[in-house]
């Protein structure tokens, strides 16, 4: 290895104190890493405090004094310690702080904060160097690079632009300079063959930091490294973003970043709606269960985070998902019609298990497929299909309960949906939906309450309470009088209606007499609420 010297100059001192620093042997600095400028300035800041706190007042010399003060002349004459190339080695900087030269005649000593910290980097062969390089940074730091004209003008645009109009110069002043740190890295890279070596270790966030100098400085061939880099090097989630912001706009040559980008878009046409019927398919036809469960729960949630961040996402997949629901709706009639023969109840269990396998795992396809409509709010049309389903309906009656019962699941949903507003059918698709399928429910109902785990039973009575309410008054009342039926024989086997069944009869016997008085009513919240 050899090595070059980094001079620091200090306002204030007379001692020029020199700091070893490996190079390779084609002349790169080998200090790429952040703390380097970092751990210079954390010294100096350090040696301006010593040297701005005023020296103690003298006092009268003592014998004792006298032998401390001779003790360490006697430890410097010993001899002088081999220095190591470690990159600033802390431990020598602090012994150094003691070379400090005697403030001048006037008595007065600079403020730590006005001194303009001084860093002299030098690559390749130090006595060859024919240009300089000097850089202004933040904090009152100044960088003076000793370079090399030919190097310079061979890799740079910008130095090959600035030294051809100029050819005796033998200095340049880059002015203010945003990232000192890096600039004196990617004049560094200039002196590497192997670029792309030089940034293996490096973070993303610091490639980017070296793009953005090395395209002021027209450093096309360290672009080039850098992007090769990038396109080969994975992105955390949190890095994608800054990468492709930062590098959309570069064309440098005869390189582009279209490799790249090419990992977060593609050039081929996709038609959205071709791939996610593709992905509700393969989802809807398999078997294995935790794995369809979930990736129901993954896609459920992707979809939500798209109808939040598109506005026009209401349309993707709508055709898709009523295909998709047809086609299990169909399969659960065929389901049903083949429990629902004579003679199947008397079949051995071996035989019947895969139809009731198989009708649970439709009845859980179209709950699945009734979420994404719901949080989309493309249903409707969903619940005229439901609702209609009266052959369905029909065979429903003749299955086993434990056979049927999760088709109930899709009913209650419905009416939640209702309830929350999520779905918004005519009333008449309402009113078809209650008359169809409110008994169904009731009948499966104690099953749900206990085999289901998601079942929420609140939830379900509060939709089923809000859609009825949505009917005209007349219609409340016969739904709810049947229900009072079926509530009075099985008591908590049956929904609870309590809280519609009162509003309901609030409209009907209390608001007449109030408008008759001609009193402003209450409303039915806060009347159910007393």
């Amino acid at each position: 290895m050899a090595d070059f010297r980094v001079r620091r100059v200090e306002a204030g001192q007379t001692k020029i104190r020199n700091v070893p620093i490996a190079v390779t042997p084609e002349g790169f600095w080998c200090c790429p890493s952040p703390m380097v400028l970092q751990k210079t300035l954390k010294s100096q800041t350090y040696q301006n405090k010593s040297k701005s706190s005023p020296p103690p007042p003298p006092q009268a010399p003592t014998k004792a004094s006298v032998q401390k003060t001779h003790a360490p002349a006697e430890k410097k004459q010993g001899p002088v310690q081999p220095r190591s190339k470690a990159i600033f080695d802390q431990k020598r900087l602090a012994s150094d702080t003691s070379t400090v030269s005697p403030p001048a005649a006037s008595g007065r000593t600079p403020a730590a904060g006005n001194l303009q910290r001084k860093i002299s980097v030098g690559f390749g062969q130090p006595d060859s160097s024919d240009l300089k390089v000097v850089l202004s940074g933040k904090e009152g730091i100044a960088v003076r690079m000793s370079v090399h004209k030919n190097v310079l003008v061979a890799n740079s645009t910008f130095f090959a632009d600035r030294l051809s109009t100029q050819s005796h110069m033998s200095s340049v002043d880059m002015g203010e300079c945003e990232d000192v740190e890096i600039y004196v890295e990617t004049v560094g890279l200039m002196y590497c063959k192997e670029m792309r070596q030089r940034l293996v270790k490096q973070s993303v966030q610091r490639v980017l930091r070296i793009i953005k100098v090395a395209e002021s400085l027209g450093f096309h061939a360290c672009i080039k490294s850098c992007l090769e880099y990038l396109e080969a090097i994975p992105w955390v989630e949190e890095e994608e973003e800054n990468v492709v912001s930062s590098i959309r706009h570069i064309r440098c040559g005869n390189f582009g970043v279209s490799p790249i980008l090419k990992r977060v878009s593609s050039d081929i046409p996709n038609t959205p709606n071709d791939t996610i019927s593709h992905i509700i398919g393969l989802v809807l036809k398999s078997n294995e269960e935790r794995g369809r469960r979930e990736m129901k729960s993954l896609v459920l949630k992707l979809l939500k985070e798209n109808s939040i961040l598109i506005n026009s996402s209401i349309d993707i997949c709508s055709k898709t998902l009523y295909n998709s629901s047809q086609g299990c709706l169909d399969s659960l009639l065929l389901l049903f019609r083949q429990a629902a023969e004579p003679g199947y109840a008397d079949k051995p269990l071996e035989n019947k298990d895969p139809v009731i396998r198989q009708i649970a795992l439709e009845a859980d396809n179209l709950l699945w497929l009734v979420e994404i409509m719901a949080n989309r709010r493309v249903a409707d049309e969903f619940v005229m299909m439901w609702a209609g389903l009266g052959e369905l309906v029909a065979l429903h009656q003749k299955l086993p309960i434990a056979s049927r019962h999760l088709v109930s699941c899709v009913t209650a949903r419905l009416f939640v949906g209702i309830g929350r507003g999520e779905m918004l059918p005519s009333k008449d698709t309402r009113q078809l939906l209650l008359q169809v399928w409110l008994q169904p429910l009731i009948d499966d109902y104690n099953w749900l309450l206990h085999s289901c785990r998601s079942f929420d039973r609140n939830v379900v009575e509060e939709g089923i309470g809000r859609t009825i309410l949505t009917l005209p008054l007349e219609d409340q009342q016969s739904i709810l009088l049947l229900w009072l039926g079926s509530f009075l024989k099985i008591g908590d086997s049956c929904p609870n209606l309590q809280r519609a069944f009162e509003v309901w009869w609030r409209r009907t016997f209390i608001r007449p007499y109030m408008e008759q008085q001609g009193n402003a009513p209450l409303s039915d919240e806060t009347r159910s609420s007393t």
